[in-house]
């Protein structure tokens, strides 16, 4: 419980009716008897505009410098919630910083996992990271937490609050080009996470693809690495390798997750946990939607569809060919625009669709680069969905991925060939209702 009334890392005036708190919030509409609201500045408006609102929805005190009931009192209510968020994580016996140019959330799940930790629920903005170290900082649980960014300083804003004892860089490539500017920019950003905040060396460990970057840094994976796991296999069903010795078996999992999975025991062997323990719950993975989630069926659709960048998309490519579709079904890419790649973008989505055209049978593409990434291109969402789904058939495997555009209409979203959960949604819909096109 999160008690106002309790010593607070921050000079407050604590009103006499507040209460504690299960959970914190920034999002008013969450505000209810369990759980507190944080009033803090947005990009239009400021939270005190919601503080009437959640203190209506019954929340237990409001964190804002408004003279209101139920206030724990502040100057800042964001400097309070993040030095609330620093005294709270050094509690916590380990915290795992996880970013990467892709795979972040996979990683995490995984590490997670295999430490039996408490981990980030989907959001990782500042404000998300701040409450979840608040809440969780005294479980006695080991803490993975996810961190993204798109512009320079982030990494070190971030590294400031989480404060991290082991820094993950999955993979290195382009992504938030528009911010970051380059290649070498994103490596340099990302590689803060390698250093605690007084700049010295913590605890690192890289993907084998972002090794490169980062010499001297142990690296995981399979291959030419630090912590390598051994005799991988992959297949629809799953994939499988040793680690230690140990059979470890990930089912509908590909490349991507297999090399997670060798993270995530990795730091369970150096926390001194059990591996066969660790190896068990990795098998029970269950990864958020749209990040390589498999639904098997009369034909197989892979949906990877919450966010994309280069480097992403060729990973979902590669465990797209890795199938071996039965009954003559046919390995089907769907590719949507991927956002924020600066002024190459055009010819990064030919190089991705060219890709794509090795690694699938069939491909098609939508939007603004429709042709550059798919065989089949169309304008919008909508027409590329009717076309897929008179195409489709039974034994395909198809792959939908794009980036979400998230903050956009729904009309433009449908233009610009971004946010395909749509397409995700009316392929499971069509698979088990009509019979698919032939």
């Amino acid at each position: 419980m999160l008690d106002p009334h309790l010593p607070l890392p921050f000079t407050a005036a604590v009103h006499p009716e507040a209460r504690a708190a299960r959970r914190l919030t920034w999002d008013s509409r969450e505000a209810g008897p369990d759980v507190a609201f944080v009033a803090l500045p947005g990009e239009r408006t400021h939270g005190n505009a919601f503080v009437e609102q959640a203190l209506a929805a019954g929340a237990p005190f409001v964190l804002t410098d408004l003279d209101v009931p139920r206030a724990v009192r502040v100057a800042d209510a964001q400097a309070a919630l993040f030095g609330w968020a620093r005294a709270e994580r050094a509690h916590a016996p380990l915290v795992v910083g996880v970013t990467g140019s892709a795979g972040k959330t996979t990683a995490k799940s995984y590490v997670a996992a295999a430490l039996d930790a408490l981990f980030m629920p989907v959001f990782n903005t500042m404000p998300a990271i701040a409450c979840f170290l608040i809440e969780s900082g005294r479980a006695g649980r080991p803490l993975v937490v996810e961190m993204g960014i798109d512009r320079v300083g982030e990494m070190a804003e971030l590294v400031d609050l989480v404060r991290p004892d082991v820094g993950v860089i999955t993979t290195i490539g382009p992504a938030h080009l528009e911010q970051l500017g380059s290649i070498e920019g994103i490596a340099r950003e990302k590689g803060v996470i390698l250093r605690d905040v007084a700049g010295q060396p913590v605890r690192g460990l890289v993907g084998s693809q972002a090794a490169a970057f980062y010499p001297g840094v142990d690296s995981y994976g399979f291959g030419d690495v630090t912590f390598a796991g051994e005799a991988l296999t992959v297949t629809p069903g799953g994939a499988s390798f040793r680690f230690g010795g140990m059979p470890v078996t990930l089912p509908l999992a590909s490349t991507v997750q297999a090399e997670a999975a060798v993270l995530g025991l990795q730091l369970a062997r150096e926390a001194g946990l059990p591996l066969p323990a660790a190896a068990a719950r990795l098998g029970g993975v269950s990864v958020p939607g749209g990040r390589y989630r498999v639904h098997p069926g009369r034909f197989t659709v892979i949906d990877d569809a919450y966010n994309a960048s280069p480097v992403a998309v060729r990973a979902a490519l590669d465990a797209l060919h890795g199938w071996a579709p039965a009954g003559g079904g046919r390995r089907i890419s769907v590719l949507g625009r991927m956002l924020e790649l600066g002024p190459t973008e055009q010819a990064l989505h030919a190089e991705v669709g060219a890709y794509a055209r090795e690694r699938a049978d069939l491909t098609f593409g939508v939007g603004a680069f429709g042709r550059e990434l798919g065989e089949r291109a169309f304008e919008s969402v909508p027409a590329l969905t009717a076309a897929l789904l008179a195409e489709v058939r039974d034994e395909d495997v198809v792959l939908v991925k794009a980036s979400r555009g998230i903050s956009w209409t729904p009309e433009r979203r449908a233009q610009e060939g971004v946010g395909l959960d749509v397409v995700v949604q009316a392929l499971l819909t069509a698979r088990d209702g009509a019979p698919p096109g032939r």
